[in-house]
């Protein structure tokens, strides 16, 4: 069967940026950064994004373009007979199973969110009464298992049509149009009454925040938002990899989607920072923020119906876009490793996707007594925490490892395939540096993780 590739550069950039941007970039990004000393802690992500972030990210498309596989196929083409490369492919696999078995249900909120505001439903209702919203929103199993059911049966459709008819042609408008509403959103939050002061907490660097924090820790953080930023160890970038073209070198492809990735998350707290301080809101409520704070803070505001609901309509592109790219990985790991038609393996994978994400459904009122991760804790909680402090670190470093190692596919053939078409090329020089320190980092990221 002949592999399918993108229509466009413009396609393949925007379907991987879509996939690194997700939820995390838009409340988790703001957040940390208030926590982090503002200016400060943007300029170390932006480094730690360059320094380690990209080169994985070349490492995972490497994989694809050199294999012309998933992430299931792609060890068994390229490595050495007798090696064991290839069960981090099945490792892979279950980290986007494991990832969509939480992330369909808060794409879910997303979009509920949104019908709610376009309805109308929070017109009028004072602070109580949205936090209220919410609550009945997780206390109600119905509610959440439809809207988490919309979004997978919509993802795995739009995949089940193709590469170029389905996944690129809906991404693409989809991508674009979550780029012009965060720049229209963020205009109009710096022009509320008192957002100028919000934007001077975000972007100028405060040394007495830094030291407040201690400055390892802003490094640190810097370096967890950067790396976990791409969506990089189970193999969700190296599918695009396997798709695309070989015009181009890696390098400057991963550099266009981390400005892109960048671009989003600098953005969205342009749109939280200036709205949270003209409305005298504390902006480090993390997850809160969006479901509670920010609709009293819409509620609150002249054309607040409009605003909301271009809000959630952005924030359900973010989660749908990641959604939609995962979903295609799936789908192509079951049509290469055994030779399901698209169509069928969207349907096995949409069914099996419906029922593994109802632990997490559940986890908010029926199964609510269950708490994983200790006390408040849910099902959610320890989904996500395997995926994004365990899968995620352990599987970029076995990527980087594969790419570098001379028991793996190798620095040479890694370098090769990095470097043909036009553009940045990987230097060369730059060997010892991947070899050692960023697994380093890697490392020490996981450890951290652990905590």
């Amino acid at each position: 069967m002949k592999r399918e590739n993108f229509k466009s550069r413009l396609g393949f950039i925007l379907i991987s940026a879509g996939c690194a941007i997700g939820i995390g970039n838009v409340w988790k990004f703001p957040y940390v950064t208030g926590q982090n000393g503002g200016g400060f802690f943007v300029l170390f992500y932006l480094f730690f994004l360059i320094a380690v972030g990209v080169p994985v990210l070349t490492m995972e498309f490497a994989v694809g373009r050199a294999s012309k596989k998933s992430v299931i196929c792609a060890y068994e083409t390229l490595e050495k007979p007798g090696s064991k490369w290839h069960l981090h492919g099945y490792a892979a696999l279950f980290g986007n199973y494991m990832l969509m078995m939480f992330y369909t249900t808060v794409a879910g909120w997303m979009l509920c969110y949104f019908y709610k505001f376009l309805k109308g439903d929070f017109t009028g209702l004072d602070t109580e009464a949205v936090a209220g919203e919410f609550t009945g929103m997780l206390a109600s199993p119905g509610m959440m298992t439809f809207w988490m059911a919309v979004i997978v049966i919509a993802g795995f459709l739009i995949c089940s049509m193709g590469l170029q008819s389905g996944v690129e042609k809906i991404s693409k408008p989809m991508m674009l149009g979550l780029l012009i509403l965060i720049v229209v959103l963020a205009g109009h939050s710096i022009l509320l009454e008192g957002g100028m002061e919000g934007l001077k907490f975000y972007l100028i660097p405060d040394w007495n925040k830094v030291e407040e924090t201690g400055i390892f820790q802003v490094i640190i953080a810097a370096l967890n938002q950067a790396f976990f930023t791409l969506s990089l160890g189970i193999g969700s970038m190296e599918i695009f990899g396997s798709y695309m073209g070989r015009e181009h070198t890696l390098l400057g492809e991963s550099l266009r989607i981390a400005i892109l990735d960048t671009f989003v998350a600098i953005t969205s707290g342009l749109i939280i920072f200036p709205a949270c301080f003209a409305f005298g809101v504390d902006p480090k409520a993390g997850p809160e923020l969006v479901f509670i704070t920010l609709p009293n803070i819409f509620t609150s505001m002249t054309g607040g119906r409009l605003w909301g609901s271009l809000f959630f309509l952005f924030m359900t592109f973010a989660s749908f876009s990641t959604i939609i790219a995962v979903f295609e990985n799936i789908i192509a790991c079951c049509m290469d490793k055994w030779n399901l038609s698209r169509k069928k393996a969207a349907v096995i994978n949409g069914i099996f996707i419906l029922a593994a994400s109802m632990p997490c459904v559940l986890g908010f009122n029926v199964l609510s007594g269950f708490a994983p991760r200790g006390a408040g804790s849910t099902v959610l909680d320890l989904e996500d925490f395997i995926v994004s402090n365990l899968l995620l670190p352990i599987g970029s470093l076995i990527f980087l490892l594969f790419c570098v190692t001379k028991y793996g596919w190798g620095f040479d053939a890694y370098l090769e395939e990095a470097n043909e078409g036009t553009g940045i090329k990987f230097p060369r020089g730059l060997r010892f540096y991947v070899t050692y320190i960023i697994p380093i980092m890697i490392i020490a990221i996981l450890i951290m993780g652990l905590k």
